[in-house]
């Protein structure tokens, strides 16, 4: 089996926080943006229809939208606007699990569990870029 390549457009990626306690033993995510983005991987995921059952080797690329603070009037970007996406809301690590867990959704992988390396970068859109991932799934051995 060969490297599947997976692009997630359109929509920014988010991560999987905290829960959050609601009464009656019941747990829901604090994040509103989690559910669409685990939807939306999943959507991508079975598209591919194949299932990994075996270790497996994850390569993503989160892609956000800019503030518009990092523009001036005339489109341009500043001088001053940082080159690296570094914003608080979007953890690295947690933006990962929501989209593994969306692997999951899609049947793409039996389980996150399968997944022995995984290599991850966030960044800002590029031109005419959407928001979004573009995930490698490579199965190891």
């Amino acid at each position: 089996m060969a490297v599947i390549q997976l692009a997630v457009n359109g929509i920014e990626p988010a991560p999987q926080g905290s829960k959050r306690h609601v009464g009656g033993g019941r747990m829901i995510e604090a994040s509103k943006r989690v559910k669409p983005w685990r939807a939306a991987v999943a959507a991508e995921a079975m598209e591919v229809g194949e299932q990994i059952s075996g270790a497996c080797a994850v390569s993503i690329v989160f892609r956000f939208r800019r503030p518009k603070a990092h523009f001036k009037t005339n489109g341009e970007l500043r001088e001053t606007a940082p080159r690296q996406c570094i914003v608080k809301r979007n953890d690295i690590d947690k933006c990962i699990r929501s989209t593994l867990d969306g692997l999951v959704q899609g049947e793409l992988l039996v389980d996150d569990c399968l997944v022995v390396t995984v290599n991850a970068e966030k960044r800002y859109c590029v031109g005419a870029e959407q928001p979004g991932a573009v995930i490698d799934v490579m199965p190891v051995g």
